[in-house]
C-alpha cells in the first residue's frame, strides 16, 4: 500500500460533560502512511494544564482531578508527510451543589429580627429553598426568602422550629438544618449584677455597667441614691445601658441602682462608686550624662491613696525591663510602697536610651520618663584606607566613628604582620595624630612585608574599639641592611673549609630574589675568594680544595643580596678548616671492677706532638662478651681527663673495651681491647627477724645473719641508717657483727633500716622500722613498723653531708 494522510478511525465525541474530580480521558486514533503522529491542543488558546498524561503514542489524553479551568474545546490533530488531519469536541464541566456556608442554630430574644443564610456552590449555579419542620416556606409578610437567605422581621414564639435551606442543581441536591429558638424572658441580673463596688478617681471618668438577661430588650434607667440620674453631657447612659460619667468628683460617690424593664417584668441591681483622690509622680525621674561603668539612681516617687495596692514597673527603650533576667545591671530600689526608683549599675554604653516608670493602681496609669546620656570611649573608626605605600612609609585615611558623647581626643596606628606578634603600635606623622585628623603617614616600616593596619580612637573616657583592618598591602623593595648572625664554621672533612650561619628572617630581606655572598681568604692575607649563594634559607657553605692545609685559620664574613642589588657584609669572623682525625691511639688501658654495677677504667694520653690532629678527649666504647663491637656503648670524657667510671652494669658480666682518641674530625684508632668481669651482685635477700629492746637512751638490736646464694658476693658486713625527725637528722654505722648497740638521745622518734655490705656493693634493706621515743623505762620491739619512713635512697643522699662513722 502506499503513502496517504492520517485518517482519524477513532475520537471522542463533540460534546463530552464530566464532572468535578473526575478523571477525563480523551481518545483519538488514526491510520495512516507514514504512520502518523498524534498531538493535543485547546482550540482556545489556552495552555493544556501540566497535569494532563498522555498514553499509547499520545492517543489517549487522561486529565485526572477535572476542574473548571479544564473545560473548553479539545482538539486532536494526527499528521504525517502527506498531509494531517483533525478533529474537535467540547469539554464541559458540572459539580452537584457544596455548602460553601450552612446554617447554624440561633436563639433570639422576641420581637428582633433574624437572618439566616445560607450558601452553596455548583455548576450549574444551585437555587435555594427553605422549610420549616418540613413544610415548603414561602416570601409573605414577616418572611422573606431572597438569594438563600431567610429573614423573620419582628419574631415571636410561634417562629421557633426546626428550619432546613435546600440547594439544588440538575445534578444533586443537599440539606442544611438548624434550630430557631425565639427567647422571652423578664429582666434577670442574676448572671450579670451591678459591679459591687466600682473605683474611680477624682478627674477621671468611670462606666458602670449594667447588663441583665432580658427578652425583649429592656428600657433602662439609673438612680443615685432614691434619685433618679441627672443626665447631662457630663452624665449619660450608653446604648448598652451602662451609666458613663466623667471629670469625677468626689460628689459623684454613692450607691448606683440599675432597673431594667420590658413587657414581661422590672428587676434592679446596685451598685457603689467610690471616688479616690488620684496619684501623682512627686520624683519623676530625670535625665543624666553619665559615664560609662557608674552606677546611678532614678528616682520615681509619687503620693496616691494608701488604700489602693500600688505597682511599679520600668521601660527601656520601649521593653519592659525584666528585673530577673537583667538583674546584672537593673535593680528596682526604694524601700516603701511610695518608691519604685531604678539603679542601674555599671553602666554600658548600650545603657543609653529612653527610661519611663509606669506607675499602677486600680485607678489609673501614670508614667514620667527621663532619659540617659552614656558617655564612653569611642567607637571604631571606618572606613580606613591605605592610600599610598613606599618601602618604609604608608599614607592611612578614615573616617571617624561616633565619639560616645565624649569628643575624640587622638588616634593611634597599629599594624600587624605574619611575622608580628599580634598588633603593635606604630610610628607616625605627626607623632600625635589630632582628634580632629582623619589622615596619618605611618612611617619606619619593614620593605617588601605585607601589611595590616587598623586605627584606635581615644578621647577623655578612654580608649576605644579598632577599626575593623584595612586591605593587606606589601610595602615596596629595598636594599638588604641586615647581615646573617653567628657567622662562625669548622668542622667537615678533610680538606674543607665549613661556614655557617644564622640565615636572615623573611621579614628583614627587604625583596624578592634574596641570598647571601659567601667572601673567604686565609689569614693574614689580602685577597678575598667569594661565592654566590641563591637560596634565602641557606645556612651553610662548604668550600672543598685538596690543598687547604688542615686546621688552618681563614678569616671569613657573609654579605647579603637581593632584587634591588648587595647589602652590607657581617663583621669578620675567624674559621678552622676542617681538622684530621687524632693518628695514635692511646695506650696502657687497664680496667678494675669496683662494684656489680661500676669499672673503673684508666690510660695514658697521646701527646699532642705525636698526634696529626687536635685531641679534644677521649671516647671509651664497651660491651658484653656476647655482643659485637658495632653494639657498643660509648663514653666520653673531655680535655686531658685519662680516667673515668661505667656504671649501670651488669654484675657479674665479662665486658670487652678499648679507648680512642677524637675531635671535630672523628675519632682515632683504638687502643688494644681489655677486658674485666664485674663482681657479683650483692645479696638480694635483706636482714630478717630484726629485734630491738631500749633501756635508759640506749637502744640494742640484733638481726640474722644473712647468707650470700652462689651467684652474690659474700656479706662483709651491714650498714646500720637511722633518722630521726627533728631538724631531719640523719647517721650511718657500719659493723661486721649481726647485733650493734646505738645510744640516742630522749624525745625522738626514729626510724631505722640495716643493709648487708659486699664486694658487689650494698644488698637489700630491711623494712623501715620505727622506734617510738625513748623513756628510762625499758622498752622493746620487733619487725618492721612505719607510717611516716622515708626511703633508703633519699638516706643515702643525706649521707654525703651527715654521715656519722664509727667501728664496731
Amino acid at each position: 500500500m502506499g503513502e496517504y494522510e492520517p485518517k482519524i478511525e477513532v475520537h471522542f465525541p463533540e460534546s463530552v460533560t464530566s464532572a468535578k474530580g473526575s478523571t477525563v480521558k480523551l481518545e483519538c486514533f488514526a491510520l495512516g502512511n507514514p504512520v502518523p503522529t498524534i498531538t493535543w491542543r485547546r482550540a482556545d488558546g489556552k495552555a493544556i494544564s501540566r497535569k494532563v498524561r498522555r498514553h499509547r503514542s499520545s492517543g489517549v489524553l487522561e486529565i485526572p482531578n477535572f476542574q473548571q479551568e479544564d473545560a473548553g474545546p479539545y482538539e486532536c490533530v494526527a499528521e504525517n508527510t502527506r498531509g494531517k488531519n483533525m478533529v474537535r469536541g467540547q469539554l464541559t464541566y458540572f459539580a452537584p451543589p457544596a455548602w460553601v456556608q450552612k446554617i447554624n442554630d440561633a436563639h433570639i430574644a422576641i420581637e428582633e429580627n433574624v437572618l439566616l443564610e445560607c450558601k452553596a456552590s455548583g455548576r450549574p449555579k444551585p437555587t435555594y429553598a427553605w422549610l420549616k419542620n418540613g413544610q415548603r416556606l414561602q416570601s409573605k409578610g414577616r418572611l422573606q426568602i431572597e438569594h438563600g437567605g431567610l429573614t423573620i422581621t419582628s419574631v415571636n414564639s410561634s417562629d421557633s422550629g426546626m428550619y432546613q435551606c435546600l440547594a439544588e442543581n440538575k445534578h444533586g441536591t443537599i440539606y442544611s438544618s438548624a434550630e430557631l429558638r425565639v427567647i422571652a424572658v423578664s429582666p434577670d441580673f442574676s448572671s450579670a449584677f451591678v459591679r459591687r463596688v466600682t473605683l474611680g478617681k477624682v478627674g477621671g471618668f468611670v462606666l458602670i455597667e449594667c447588663k441583665p438577661r432580658a427578652s425583649p430588650k429592656p428600657t433602662i434607667s439609673w438612680k443615685k441614691g432614691r434619685d433618679m440620674v441627672r443626665l447631662s453631657s457630663r452624665i449619660s447612659v450608653l446604648d448598652d445601658g451602662s451609666l458613663k460619667i466623667s471629670n469625677l468628683t468626689k460628689a459623684d460617690a454613692g450607691s448606683y441602682t440599675c432597673t431594667a424593664t420590658n413587657h414581661f417584668g422590672t428587676a434592679s441591681s446596685t451598685g457603689t462608686l467610690v471616688v479616690k483622690d488620684p496619684t501623682q509622680v512627686l520624683v519623676p525621674p530625670s535625665s543624666m550624662d553619665v559615664t560609662v561603668g557608674e552606677s546611678i539612681v532614678l528616682p520615681c516617687q509619687v503620693s496616691h491613696d494608701h488604700s489602693l495596692d500600688i505597682s511599679f514597673s520600668w521601660v527601656f527603650n520601649g521593653q519592659l525591663i525584666d528585673f530577673q533576667k537583667d538583674g546584672e545591671h537593673f535593680e528596682r530600689v526604694g524601700g516603701q510602697d511610695s518608691a519604685g526608683d531604678l539603679m542601674i549599675r555599671s553602666i554600658q554604653l548600650k545603657h543609653a536610651g529612653k527610661y519611663i516608670c509606669l506607675v499602677h493602681t486600680s485607678v489609673d496609669k501614670l508614667s514620667a520618663g527621663a532619659d540617659l546620656i552614656v558617655r564612653g570611649p569611642p567607637g571604631p573608626p571606618d572606613a580606613l584606607t591605605v592610600e599610598e605605600i613606599t618601602d618604609t612609609t604608608a599614607q592611612l585615611s578614615w573616617m571617624p566613628g561616633v565619639d560616645n558623647h565624649s569628643p575624640i581626643t587622638m588616634y593611634v596606628v597599629q599594624a600587624r604582620t605574619p611575622f608580628s606578634v599580634g598588633w603593635q603600635a606604630v610610628s607616625t606623622v605627626p607623632e600625635i595624630v589630632d582628634g580632629r585628623s582623619f589622615t596619618a603617614t605611618v612611617v619606619g616600616l619593614s620593605p617588601w612585608v605585607e601589611y595590616e593596619f587598623r586605627v584606635i580612637a581615644i578621647n577623655q573616657i578612654g580608649i576605644g574599639e579598632p577599626s575593623p583592618p584595612s586591605d593587606k598591602r606589601r610595602t615596596e623593595e629595598a636594599l638588604p641592611e641586615v647581615t646573617p648572625a653567628n657567622v662562625s664554621g669548622g668542622g667537615g672533612s678533610k680538606s674543607e673549609l665549613v661556614i655557617t650561619w644564622e640565615p636572615v628572617p623573611e621579614e628583614f630581606q627587604n625583596g624578592g630574589g634574596f641570598g647571601y655572598v659567601v667572601a673567604f681568604r686565609p689569614f693574614g692575607t689580602i685577597s678575598w675568594m667569594q661565592t654566590v649563594v641563591a637560596s634565602a634559607d641557606s645556612s651553610r657553605y662548604t668550600y672543598r680544595n685538596e690543598s687547604l692545609p688542615s686546621f688552618s685559620p681563614y678569616e671569613v664574613k657573609v654579605g647579603v643580596f637581593n632584587n634591588r642589588g648587595e647589602g652590607p657584609f657581617s663583621p669578620l669572623t675567624v674559621v678552622y678548616t676542617a681538622e684530621e682525625e687524632p693518628g695514635r691511639a692511646p695506650a696502657g688501658v687497664f680496667a678494675r671492677s669496683l662494684t656489680a654495677w661500676d669499672i673503673e677504667v684508666s690510660w695514658i694520653g697521646v701527646p699532642g706532638t705525636l698526634s696529626k690532629g687536635r685531641i679534644q678527649g677521649y671516647e671509651v666504647r664497651y660491651w658484653k662478651q656476647n655482643e659485637k663491637e658495632q653494639s657498643a656503648r660509648k663514653l666520653r670524657t673531655l680535655g686531658n681527663q685519662t680516667s673515668t667510671k661505667l656504671t649501670h652494669l651488669q654484675g657479674h658480666t665479662l665486658y670487652y673495651l678499648n679507648v680512642r682518641a677524637y675531635n671535630s674530625a672523628g675519632t682515632g684508632p683504638a687502643s688494644p681491647t681489655v677486658n674485666v668481669t664485674t663482681k657479683k651482685p650483692p645479696p638480694s635477700q635483706p636482714p630478717g627477724n630484726i629485734t630491738w629492746n631500749s633501756s635508759n637512751s640506749k637502744i640494742i638490736l640484733n638481726w640474722d645473719q644473712v647468707t650470700a646464694q652462689e651467684d652474690e658476693s659474700e656479706v662483709k658486713g651491714y650498714r646500720v641508717f637511722y633518722r630521726w625527725n627533728r631538724q631531719g637528722g640523719a647517721a650511718l654505722i657500719e659493723t661486721n657483727q649481726t647485733s650493734v648497740e646505738l645510744s640516742l638521745p630522749y624525745d625522738e622518734d626514729y626510724i631505722i633500716e640495716i643493709r648487708p655490705i659486699s664486694d658487689g656493693g650494698e644488698g637489700s634493706s630491711s623494712e623501715p622500722i620505727r622506734i617510738p621515743r625513748i623513756s628510762n623505762a625499758y622498752a622493746q620491739g620487733s619487725g618492721a613498723s612505719t607510717s611516716n619512713a622515708c626511703t633508703l635512697s633519699a638516706i643515702s643522699t643525706l649521707m654525703i653531708s651527715l654521715t656519722a662513722r664509727s667501728s664496731l
